[in-house]
């Protein structure tokens, strides 16, 4: 029998008291730990609170601040942008003198302010018959320069100094010169050669090509001009028949209807009739002062010519003496009034331009609130297009009769009533067979240069009827981007233009506003096909550098300086549209601010441009339409490090920095430290600028401050961007 196994040793049982004991202790740890963490959090809350407490009562103590000093502020902003009223002043001036220079030249052209000028010349011009093609395009170029400076008078004109009866004749003179500027191409473009197959003549402004059909050929159904893709592809049927082709490009449009925001403007004119319903008040107000001026001095000559008739002196030379003292005080009185009422007058002038000039710029950041009006699908909506690059007139004519040589005699007969139309497809046909169908016209153009168009050109044709542009009866579109040519086919022909979205570089991607020497900014503007590079100086504005995905792009306007609203118009035209119309809105997602926010920090940006430059910030779209957050920096010397941009939040009455970075991932309205709130940007800008910063920003110069301000409005970099 083997030996017994031991018994391995067993785990002691732990006793109920020891349970107790084990629970109990780790109670207490859970309520010690419990105990812990409560103290911990209540003296954490307790510092957080004590915190906010320092913070709110710093906060608090800032704005009191503010509060104290924000009349003060105000009072010396409102000094500062005189500037406004002051350039306005020297504008009107300009205006004036350009109209007296008018009127000395005696060029024999008429003044556009001048209403029986123009309905002289209109009716002499309309009188002239038999002119040549030359003769036309030459009279056409005094004509679209009356266009042009008819539209700047309304452009540029402010309204208060623009009566609505004379504002609305420019209009019509304006619609007068473009209908028989139409009418006299019309008739007199065709100078067709008979013995020439074709005809090409070029200007600055109109090319006309003419082909006619001599031979007559249905296999010649290819027309092209002077050894170039322009042209037509012609049916059977044309190429058979007695007939011409002309194709007419004017490089400007005088077909587009004025203005298609007038609905818009209408809607604003209750603002300049209250101005002047405040003028009038004001000149009443004047009036009422002066006459009051008047009788309180002739009151006043009365009761000190009666106290003197009263005064008893027994010394004869003494009264002369009084007499003379008591005049001289009478006179400087009447001197001192009358100094009073002309600076008075003065001031008033002032603020009511100031007023004018205010509610101007006001109306360059406001949106119409009700949606242009609905269209047929097939009508061009011209608040969401723009034409572009001028009107190609197409037109079908009747080949006049031919010369006839007879016996040594060339004998040609003359029609009365002129070149006529062909009409093609005919209007009243029998049912067509598949050989005598009519088929399109196949039709090939040029863009020009000048134009740059970044998608695909619309091509769209004009309504005589209805006078609007229509895209239907137009098809096969092809668009050779590296030869600029536009093929396509059209039922009829008739006058196209080609569109494009006007809002294709909306919303930008980033802009910046630098200074680059003494009363001279740039202006940079990036979107997603271009990048603008805009110099301003004194009234004048520069196209200095334009870039196409990156990459440098020669223009026609670069260099050139020109006053802002031909500037605009010009960019405008060329296709390079960065300033959003009142109704713009409703075809860019925007970030749309309160236009007075808006105006203010546009205005106050400009009186600083010539010290420091602002910038784009992402953060803008973060804040509300009441806010806007932008960039800002001092502007050094080209040998001089640039200084780090910092974040700046103004709500128009309430300037701040932040002590965010624009690289930050969460915003924050957290004071920078050892800043303050200020009512306005110079003096939130003043706290930590250089003295040579100050300086030049109170010797800049009004019209440099007031061409800056114009761009910032009709840019709309802060709501656009």
């Amino acid at each position: 029998m083997g030996p017994k196994s031991k018994k391995a040793p067993g785990k002691k049982k732990m006793t109920k008291a020891e349970r107790l004991r084990l629970l109990q202790e780790e109670e207490e740890r859970r309520l010690k730990e419990e105990e812990e963490a409560r103290l911990k959090f209540e003296k954490e809350e307790q510092e957080r609170l004590e915190i906010q407490r320092i913070e709110r009562e710093k906060w608090n103590l800032l704005e009191k601040k503010d509060l104290e000093r924000r009349s003060e502020e105000f009072e010396e902003l409102a000094l500062l942008e005189g500037c406004f009223p002051e350039a306005e002043k020297l504008k009107r001036e300009m205006r004036a003198l350009a109209q007296w220079k008018h009127y000395t030249q005696c060029d024999g052209s008429p003044d556009p302010w001048v209403a029986q000028e123009m309905n002289t010349f209109i009716s002499l011009w309309e009188e002239e018959k038999n002119e040549t093609f030359e003769q036309v395009m030459e009279k056409s170029k005094l004509v679209l320069s009356l266009i042009e400076k008819l539209k700047l008078i309304l452009l540029e004109t402010p309204s208060s100094d623009l009566d609505s009866r004379i504002a609305l004749q420019h209009q019509e003179f304006i619609l007068c010169l473009q209908e028989r500027l139409s009418m006299k191409q019309a008739s007199n473009l065709a100078d067709l050669d008979t013995g020439n197959m074709e005809k090409v003549i070029k200007d600055e402004n109109v090319t006309l090509y003419v082909w006619a059909n001599l031979k007559k050929n249905p296999r010649h159904r290819s027309v092209r001009f002077s050894e170039t893709q322009i042209g037509f592809e012609i049916p059977k049927i044309l190429a058979t028949s007695n007939i011409a082709l002309r194709l007419v490009h004017t490089r400007y449009d005088h077909i587009t209807p004025l203005f298609p925001t007038a609905f818009a403007e209408g809607k604003q004119r209750p603002v300049v009739d209250e101005q002047f319903n405040e003028e009038e008040s004001t000149d009443k107000a004047i009036t009422e002062e002066k006459s009051f001026t008047e009788e309180k001095a002739a009151s006043e000559d009365e009761q000190s010519k009666t106290e003197k008739e009263g005064e008893f002196s027994s010394v004869q030379e003494e009264e002369a003496k009084n007499e003379a003292s008591e005049a001289t005080v009478i006179r400087r009185i009447s001197n001192y009034e009358e100094e009073e009422f002309q600076t008075t007058q003065c001031e008033l002038e002032m603020k009511l331009l100031s007023d004018a000039v205010s509610a101007a710029q006001l109306r360059l950041v406001e949106n119409v609130v009700e949606m242009p009006e609905a269209l047929e699908a097939y009508e061009v909506d011209l608040c969401h297009f723009s034409p572009l690059g001028g009107v190609y007139h197409l037109d079908i004519l009747e080949l006049p009769p031919q010369c006839k040589p007879v016996k040594g005699w060339v004998l040609v007969e003359i029609l009365q009533e002129g070149l006529q139309k062909f009409t093609y497809p005919p209007e009243i046909t029998e049912e067509p067979d598949p050989e005598s169908a009519f088929p399109p016209i196949e039709v090939t153009l040029e863009i020009h240069k000048d134009v740059i168009f970044f998608d695909r050109p619309k091509v769209v044709r004009w309504d005589p009827e209805g006078k609007f542009w229509r895209s239907d009866g137009i098809s096969g579109v092809y668009y050779n981007r590296e030869d600029r040519l536009l093929t396509f086919s059209m039922d009829t022909l008739s006058p196209v233009t080609l569109i494009q979205d006007a809002h294709i570089n909306m919303p930008y991607q980033s802009w910046e506003l630098s200074p680059i020497g003494t009363n001279k900014a740039v202006i940079i503007v990036k979107t997603v096909f271009i990048e603008l590079q805009i110099h301003i100086k004194e009234t004048l504005c520069m196209l200095a550098s334009v870039k196409l995905k990156g990459k440098g792009h020669e223009f026609h306007l670069k260099g050139k300086w020109m006053a802002p609203i031909p500037f605009i118009l010009a960019l405008k035209e060329a296709g390079l549209n960065i300033f959003p119309a009142i109704y713009s809105h409703f075809y860019v997602v925007i970030n749309n601010k309160v236009p007075q926010v808006e105006l203010k920090a546009y205005r106050q940006m400009a009186l600083l441009s010539t010290a420091f430059s602002f910038g784009w910030s992402k953060w803008n779209m973060v804040c509300n339409s009441t806010r806007v957050v932008f960039r800002v920096r001092e502007h050094q010397s080209e040998e001089t490090e640039q200084s780090t941009w910092s974040l700046l939040m103004f709500s128009g009455d309430r300037a701040q920095m932040l002590k965010m970075q624009e690289e930050n991932d969460k915003f924050s309205e957290t004071l920078r430290e050892g800043t303050e709130f200020h009512s306005t940007l110079y003096h939130m800008m003043k706290d930590f600028a250089s003295p040579v910063a100050m300086e030049r920003v109170r010797h800049s110069d009004c019209l440099f401050i007031d061409s800056v301000c114009y761009m910032l409005l009709s840019i709309r970099v802060l709501s656009y961007s």
